[in-house]
């Protein structure tokens, strides 16, 4: 919702950086006053209202000379017809947004961290836990991100065909983490965001309708499918996570599969395989498998080899340490996984004791196995993360007792 709000409110007023003030400051309204005074019966229309008059009352403290006809006069894009490939099919001002903070003038860091906040709404310390950098080092890079866009004069329109080329990969990267915190929230009770898994799907659905022959696009939603399609099956009664070895295949969602299944098959006829299109291809062996005996393992292997080559990164390495635990045996994983604990990007990563812990439990060694799970459960954020971390621990311990009266 605050996405639409401030898309609009950029599109009529332009001042990123002033809007994305008043929208906050209206998101801070509401919930002070909705719990006591109950929802409105159209949330947006209220929130664009108080959004509207936080930016009134700036105008007015700055002493503004202009009022609000004169403003969106001045920066509203003149009434003329855009390339008919310019524009997406569908009108959104979230996409629009999302196209404008990926300007070619900001560094690919700052594009994918300002897009973020002000697309996908996450906070500066969950943007900051997904680039693994501290949370004051992301606050400055996104200040001086939303300044850039400012001192360009960007219009709130979709670029020309050449720049949102340019635009692409980091567009592609936030949709992708927006993902990512929708599916596994960082922090907070539950385990997942629908809203923002919601909302990636749906901009990364609105992109392939406007650029259908990009190979990426593609996989990208393909891969969103086809991990969207556990999520019935990833929490348990009480809220617990549920591994993927563990889900009962019958909630996954049959035709979110076929459809990321048939995306990814026919993308990689035509196109070469990039970072998303391998990542969906991935989830696609493991959402054929019909149990998770049956996983073909070595041909996972495989494609985290060629996306490890194409794009390494340390949640690469960590995935790939995995797959080669599964085929050449847990030691083999444990020493791929051993240099991340000295890279500053990953070093005390929840994560990387997570798969440790995991991997150690398969070389059958419940003592350091245990205390991997207790380390990663002490830094996870997540609570449903970290009861499903402490309840592994606990059940090596209990087997330990039982071993050893």
């Amino acid at each position: 919702m605050a996405p639409q709000v401030l898309g609009l409110l950029v599109r009529r007023h332009g001042q990123f950086d002033l809007c994305e003030d008043a929208v906050q400051e209206a998101l801070l309204a509401a919930a002070l006053q909705w719990p006591e005074q109950g929802v409105p019966d159209n949330p947006r229309a209220w929130l664009l209202t108080v959004a509207t008059r936080r930016l009134t009352d700036e105008w007015r403290s700055e002493r503004a000379r202009r009022d609000r006809e004169v403003a969106v006069a001045v920066r509203e894009p003149a009434a003329v017809a855009p390339p008919a490939d310019a524009e997406p099919p569908v009108g959104d001002d979230t996409l629009r947004l999302l196209f404008l903070c990926c300007h070619p003038a900001l560094a690919r860091s700052a594009q994918v961290a300002l897009t973020l906040r002000a697309v996908g709404g996450l906070s500066t310390a969950q943007i900051a836990r997904a680039y693994l950098v501290p949370e004051a080092t992301m606050s400055q890079r996104i200040r001086r991100a939303k300044q850039r866009i400012e001192a360009t004069g960007a219009r709130f329109t979709m670029p020309s065909p050449a720049e949102r080329d340019q635009r692409l990969g980091a567009v592609l990267q936030v949709l992708y983490l927006i993902f990512n915190e929708g599916y596994t929230a960082s922090s907070g009770p539950d385990l997942h965001r629908a809203e923002l898994t919601g909302e990636a799907i749906r901009l990364t659905r609105l992109l392939h309708t406007l650029l259908p022959h990009e190979g990426e696009v593609s996989g990208l939603l393909a891969l969103m499918l086809l991990t969207d399609a556990h999520r019935a099956a990833r929490v348990g009664p009480g809220g617990e996570l549920v591994p993927l070895a563990e889900q009962d295949r019958t909630l996954w969602d049959a035709a979110a599969i076929e459809e990321g299944v048939a995306l990814v098959t026919e993308s990689l006829t035509w196109s070469a395989p990039g970072p998303y299109q391998l990542q969906a291809a991935i989830a696609a062996v493991h959402a054929e498998a019909p149990s998770a005996a049956e996983t073909d393992w070595p041909q996972i292997l495989a494609l985290y080899r060629l996306l490890a080559r194409i794009a390494p990164n340390p949640m690469v390495t960590l995935n790939q340490a995995v797959a080669v635990a599964m085929v050449d045996g847990p030691r083999a994983g444990l020493a791929l996984l051993a240099p991340l604990a000295e890279d500053a990007r990953t070093a005390g990563h929840h994560r990387v004791d997570a798969v440790r812990a995991h991997l150690l439990e398969l070389a059958g060694e419940p003592g350091p196995a245990r205390k991997a799970y207790l380390a990663a459960a002490r830094a996870t954020t997540s609570l449903p993360e970290q009861r499903y971390l402490e309840l592994r621990a606990a059940r090596l311990a209990a087997e330990a007792t039982a071993a050893d009266p």
